[in-house]
């Protein structure tokens, strides 16, 4: 087969990947796997091993009929993508590492492996889809409302949209399944993987108490009482509820309604939490973003958009200005939690335009902190003699 036929499929041992691969060998493609590794500090059995995906996509490509090569980037990943993961936490941040991972790993790395070996092309599970009109690539939401990944591949550029491929682009997550059963897939009925990108799954605090200093702290109520203490504001994402052992406290007599974290104070170490998921300090309409990045190569015309500030959110209705490298955005409606080193990602309907990482969002109008109660004093039984 002409070698200008030739895509790179990244398998990474899960069934979309899996499908992806099956799909281009059957339009006629000349099919090669790669297996990238890219995280191998306890790389272990304990957790979602490496080890145990590479079996997977092995098993894959054997039952598929295609070569598999194994790579390592983890010395990449860990330069390009987990230092500034770091970074972004120690700074009380909450970074988002895998559209990190897609521009500087899956995109660039992988990308320019791929061409050293002759591909054309590249291709990925991810739900997405890329379509050329006018001599330019757009990026596209994936078909299934509920898997499109187009939020995560906002930072891809012309040059990386021009030699990838998407083959789920256009199914559907249970469509994806029923192909990989009926074609005898044997991770037909792996479970998706949640984790970080590359790391796995794995207890979140625990993993990043290794990487960071952590300095106990107040958490503080809306009315600048001390309800608890934190472990270490790394620790925590605005929005939070699970994992604050807060859970059966009543805030000054109301109800047992949930708490969230709503702020973080880094020049006190204090962490701020309020009650109910409805309360004012977890809601906002204005944000500054910066780090932008722009599909087409430009930014779009200042106007009315729609936008994403996390991934599992519908688009909101926003007005956008953009200057000087930054761009600042006004919602039609209260958003909940937005989150700074998260990313907020713009629409034009169906096109996925960029986006750029949150800097700034509307802070509370933090209360003064409340004197800690006094100590009761213990009292000694005299004892007779």
């Amino acid at each position: 087969m002409d070698s200008k036929r030739r895509i790179v499929v990244g398998l990474s041992g899960g069934v979309d990947s899996a499908v992806s691969a099956w799909l281009l060998k059957e339009q006629g493609w000349d099919v090669v796997g790669l297996f990238m590794k890219n995280w191998e500090d306890d790389d272990d059995d304990e957790y979602c091993s490496s080890r145990q995906d590479w079996l997977d996509a092995a098993a894959v490509a054997d039952v598929i009929g295609i070569d598999l090569e194994h790579v390592n980037f983890a010395a990449e990943y860990r330069d390009r993508v987990f230092a500034e993961f770091l970074r972004e936490y120690k700074a009380g941040r909450t970074p988002n590492p895998d559209v990190l991972c897609n521009a500087e790993i899956k995109f660039k790395a992988f990308l320019d492996h791929a061409l050293r070996l002759g591909a054309e092309r590249i291709a990925t599970g991810h739900y997405a889809r890329v379509r050329e009109a006018d001599d330019r690539f757009e990026l596209l939401k994936g078909l299934d409302p509920a898997k499109d990944q187009s939020y995560f591949l906002h930072r891809l550029n012309q040059a990386q949209l021009a030699r990838t491929l998407f083959p789920l682009g256009e199914l559907h997550k249970t469509e994806v399944r029923r192909i990989a059963e009926r074609i005898g897939l044997p991770n037909a009925k792996k479970k998706d993987s949640t984790g970080i990108c590359f790391i796995g799954e794995r207890p979140f605090r625990e993993f990043l108490n290794r990487y960071l200093n952590h300095a106990p702290g107040p958490m503080i109520d809306d009315r600048g009482r001390e309800v608890g203490r934190h472990v270490g504001l790394s620790f925590y994402t605005l929005g939070q509820r699970q994992g604050l052992g807060l859970g059966g406290q009543r805030a000054g007599g109301g109800t047992h309604a949930p708490w969230y974290v709503a702020h973080k104070d880094l020049a006190r170490n204090a962490l701020f939490v309020v009650q109910g998921h409805d309360h004012p300090w977890l809601r906002g309409r204005t944000l500054r973003a910066d780090e932008l990045s722009w599909v087409a190569g430009q930014a779009p015309t200042a106007g009315a958009l729609a936008a994403k500030t996390r991934y599992r959110q519908a688009d909101a209705g926003c007005r956008v200005e953009i200057e000087s490298g930054s761009m600042r955005l006004a919602f039609d409606a209260d958003q909940w939690a937005m989150t700074p080193g998260q990313s907020v990602v713009l629409y034009d309907g169906e096109v996925c335009l960029g986006g750029g990482v949150i800097a700034q969002v509307p802070e509370p109008a933090l209360p003064a902190l409340a004197p800690p109660l006094p100590r009761r004093r213990r009292r000694h039984a005299v004892v007779a003699r």
